[in-house]
């Protein structure tokens, strides 16, 4: 099975916090990472979602960072709300 690996970076204005995260974020630029595995069996070049993960800032605030996973769907809904905006 072949992994592939995407970056994308998602930008948020003001702090804005993900559905089960203990916290809120501040406004920044993140890295988002997604790795998809190819689907076996095809008579095509397919993949599905294995894991979508994001840089943030370390709880402790000393200036380093975590990764995290992420569902994909409440990421985009994060960006909706503040979109819309509320937080």
């Amino acid at each position: 099975m072949t992994t592939r690996t995407t970056e994308r970076t998602v930008s948020f204005q003001q702090p804005f916090a993900l559905k089960g995260a203990d916290r809120v974020y501040p406004a920044g630029a993140y890295r988002v990472l997604t790795d998809d595995e190819t689907i076996e069996g095809l008579s095509f070049m397919a993949y599905r979602r294995v894991s979508t993960m994001m840089f943030v800032p370390a709880a402790h605030g000393n200036g380093s960072i975590e990764m995290i996973v992420v569902d994909p769907l409440e990421l985009e809904a994060a960006r909706l709300r503040e979109n819309a905006g509320s937080v």
